[in-house]
């Protein structure tokens, strides 16, 4: 079931009376699946730690015991900010998904999204009820995504320092 009939499902239920919870009826579908783990958040994802990887190694190749510390530290800033600008890239995504289900303006999608993806949750802004779940499991995802940067960042940084031994 893709989003758009999941939530053409959901408003006819509750013009119908349904005695269902918004609780429920996210996760008695397949929506909520869709939305964390499908289609965009993990290609951004994906894509985007494929070719960090690719151009990292790319940058390296041959001449890798020949880098001195200037190139070794230009390497970690235009990798951190890729990053960064990667995280950037999935809070987008996440304002999008806010904005097309459930909240008015871009200013606060974008402003919900990011305190949610960094796990700052300030709580100014409440998602409707049918919708809460979407702010903690977007939480989980950047946690766990700012964990894969940082790993990147440390295995780019491992092999460099390793290879001047």
């Amino acid at each position: 079931m893709n989003i758009r009939a999941w939530f053409s499902f959901t408003r006819r239920s509750a013009a119908a009376g349904s005695k269902t919870t918004g609780f429920q009826q996210c996760f008695s579908s397949s929506a909520l699946r869709d939305i964390t783990s499908g289609d965009y958040y993990c290609l951004v994802r994906v894509w985007g730690i494929a070719g960090l990887i690719t151009w990292a190694r790319r940058a390296v190749a041959g001449d890798i015991h020949k880098l001195g510390p200037f190139r070794f530290a230009a390497l970690v800033v235009r990798v951190t900010t890729a990053v960064i600008a990667l995280h950037g890239l999935q809070v987008l995504v996440w304002a999008g998904c806010y904005c097309w289900l459930c909240l008015p303006s871009w200013e606060s999608d974008l402003y919900f999204s990011a305190t949610s993806y960094t796990t700052v949750g300030d709580g100014d802004i409440i998602l409707p009820s049918k919708w809460r779940m979407l702010g903690p499991i977007e939480s989980i995802l950047g946690i766990l995504m700012c964990g894969l940067s940082v790993s990147l960042l440390f295995a780019i940084a491992t092999r460099l320092v390793g290879n001047e031994r």
